[in-house]
């Protein structure tokens, strides 16, 4: 490819996405930087959307009512139901469904995943091939340990449940309802409803201790 149609290129995308910058803002979407987004042509807006600096939406996106979508987030190929939150630093990947009143934070990556109405996932989280309840809290530092090495395999997080931070999740698993997972914690087994689960090492502290 020829330097000139390179530059033919990126000034027919450059047209594109001012065009569509302009029918959003017109529509009604608030851009604080226009500049700085780029949307695509398939994206369906809802009403009183505000999209931040630095931000892309991709392809096959859906976006409710009363969504922020704050800096530096990539959304591809998801559904954003109304009332929600996401970013800064967040990564929405293909297959994900963010239900009415969810939360996700910074540096947060969501991928063929359904997050319930009203839950949280505010730090440095993975959530990956899982089902998250309504009402649910997801710690920082969590991850969902879906690939085996030959299969993505199911995490299946129910109402009202709360996983601490640094958690790992390896799936399969179920964490039931209104359960806790403690803080630190990697949980290979199903947890019942209501129940407390944690696996943790013996604190060892040496006194007095001297470094050679």
């Amino acid at each position: 490819m020829t330097s000139i149609n390179k530059k033919n290129i990126a000034l027919s995308e450059q047209i594109t996405q001012k065009n569509l910058r302009n029918q959003a803002m017109t529509n009604g979407v608030t851009l604080k930087s226009p500049e700085t987004v780029f949307l695509s042509k398939d994206t369906k807006f809802g009403k009183n959307i505000v999209i931040n600096p630095y931000v892309v939406i991709g392809k096959k996106t859906k976006i409710g009512n009363n969504v922020e979508i704050l800096p530096f987030t990539h959304i591809e190929n998801a559904t954003i139901e109304s009332n929600v939150s996401i970013g800064p630093f967040s990564r929405i990947r293909p297959g994900s469904y963010l239900s009415k009143g969810s939360r996700v934070g910074n540096f947060v990556e969501i991928k063929k995943s359904k997050i319930g109405k009203n839950s949280k996932i505010n730090h440095l989280t993975y959530i990956g091939d899982s089902f998250i309840g309504k009402n649910v809290n997801i710690g920082a530092g969590t991850i969902t340990c879906n690939y085996d090495g030959s299969k993505k395999n199911i995490t299946k997080i129910l109402d009202g449940a709360f996983v601490g931070s640094n958690t790992s999740l390896v799936a399969p698993v179920k964490i039931g309802k209104k359960s806790v997972i403690g803080a630190g914690s990697t949980i290979s087994k199903n947890v019942k409803d209501k129940s407390l689960a944690l696996t943790r090492s013996k604190q060892i502290e040496v006194k007095n201790y001297k470094r050679k």
